[in-house]
């Protein structure tokens, strides 16, 4: 049995994108949340361990070259910048950074989820009410 709103297998994270958990769409305030709490450059790879910390993950790495797209578009749109970051030794990583409208954007992601919340609500009692039943409080898992 797992939970819907923390899967806890890759397996759960599988299943839980066909029932919308892991939106794509909800890469883009993941990442600008992360690179905004850490307030500094960071590499691709640290932004994917923190994602995989995140809410939206749940302790399971999200995929990182979709990560890596997102990031890819968020500077297209001016989100994020990046720069290589080429030490003396070892490879060279690209790091990113939030910019003043990465920030912007962020904070409409924050009214955005709101109303997705209250859209989930909607829809929730609409499926309750063609079911005939109460809106459930908590969710129930079938597995």
């Amino acid at each position: 049995m797992w939970s819907a709103c923390k899967p806890k297998s890759e397996n759960d994270l599988k299943e839980c994108a066909e029932l919308g958990k892991s939106l794509s769409r909800m890469s883009q305030p993941t990442v600008l949340t992360v690179l905004a709490a850490e307030n500094r450059p960071m590499h691709g790879y640290i932004i994917v361990q923190k994602a995989a910390e995140s809410p939206m993950f749940g302790g399971n790495k999200p995929d990182a070259a979709g990560i890596y797209r997102t990031l890819k578009r968020m500077e297209e749109a001016g989100l994020v910048t990046s720069s290589w970051d080429t030490p003396q030794s070892g490879a060279a990583k690209r790091e990113f950074e939030l910019t003043e409208q990465g920030r912007i954007c962020l904070r409409r992601w924050i009214d955005s989820l709101a109303c997705y919340c209250e859209t989930i609500q909607d829809l929730r009692k609409a499926a309750s009410d063609a079911l005939g039943i109460e809106v459930p409080d908590t969710p129930f898992c079938l597995h």
